[in-house]
């Protein structure tokens, strides 16, 4: 009997889990107010990085820049101070575990806790797995996908005391689905979705319902990470490279709408259900049509490119 009952409330949620789904499809959700709240981003010296920093000041946020690259971090906290908000500004390896928790520590005494984190730094090595040097590998997987596990440990016990609190990953259509030459990131995106939906099941596991998770997977961004990268020609206008401005506004709203997947644009749903649904050889199919298969062959080229141009400069 309590099976039944069971059956019938699982039923009911799954219902209406679609229409509100739907709901939202048509209708904006209501936004939550983030004034006063602290975000840390990581990669906000990036293209999108920078421009979740200014969406997330605009919001009233204060911030907590985290990036490799000094300058380029300073440039975005400059440009993010502008609006009025406090913000502090790490140089940090994410590749390394032992500082992500050192930095992370530094900001509890500097700053306080953090409220909403936004996982978004990413690297690729750009390079044939056979070719690759096995430190450029390692890179990827530890800076798309190890440091995700680090900087959860580090910032959610302070969020689970309050039970409040937000987790943004910005992974990959590439964690849903995959292409050829580019190993490393389809790996660590995977690894990236995996973690985040795992995690997002053990905080409702423990009722911590009130700290929100939400994960973004764009297709490729004009950010220049992808440069060369493109499908057939004929399909080109129909799937073209993302906007960065449109990726953070579309992934803003779902942040903000406590949305807790969104793909970008809403047409990469697709290959992702037909990844599951339809056998191997049928995918293959498609991928070879949309020449998705290989995609990635003309960027592999441009670094190959670029790094024996380097080569001989420095000869």
């Amino acid at each position: 009997m309590l099976f039944v009952a069971d059956l019938l409330l699982m039923l009911l949620d799954l219902f209406y889990s679609i229409l509100s789904a739907v709901v939202q499809t048509f209708f904006r959700p209501r936004l939550k107010c983030i004034d006063g709240e602290l975000c840390l981003i990581t990669g906000a010296g990036g293209a999108l990085g920078r421009l979740f920093a200014l969406e997330f000041a605009k919001e009233g946020a204060h911030l907590v820049l985290w990036d490799c690259n000094e300058a380029a971090n300073e440039q975005t906290a400059e440009l993010a101070r502008e609006t009025g908000v406090k913000v502090y500004t790490y140089t940090v390896d994410l590749s390394r575990r032992q500082h992500i928790y050192e930095t992370a520590e530094k900001v509890r005494l500097d700053v306080g806790d953090v409220t909403i984190l936004v996982n978004n730094a990413g690297v690729v090595a750009g390079r044939r797995l056979l070719e690759c040097p096995d430190e450029l590998l390692e890179r990827t997987l530890l800076v798309n996908c190890h440091a995700l596990f680090w900087m959860t440990k580090a910032f959610l016990p302070q969020m689970k005391v309050r039970n409040h609190g937000h987790i943004v990953t910005i992974a990959s259509a590439l964690g849903l689905f995959s292409t050829a030459c580019v190993e490393d990131y389809c790996a660590s995106k995977f690894g990236a979705v995996g973690f985040h939906e795992s995690l997002t099941h053990e905080l409702r596991v423990e009722n911590l319902n009130a700290i929100k998770t939400t994960l973004v997977c764009p297709y490729i961004v004009d950010t220049g990470m992808f440069e060369g990268c493109e499908i057939r020609k004929e399909l080109r206008g129909l799937i073209p490279p993302l906007d960065p401005l449109y990726t953070v506004k579309q992934s803003m709203n779902a942040i903000l709408g406590e949305q807790q997947m969104i793909c970008i644009p809403r047409l990469m749903y697709i290959p992702f259900l037909t990844r599951a649904l339809l056998p191997w050889d049928a995918n293959v199919a498609t991928y070879r049509f949309m020449g998705g298969d290989k995609c990635m062959m003309p960027f592999i080229k441009n670094v190959e490119r670029k790094a024996a141009q380097s080569h001989i400069k420095t000869l």
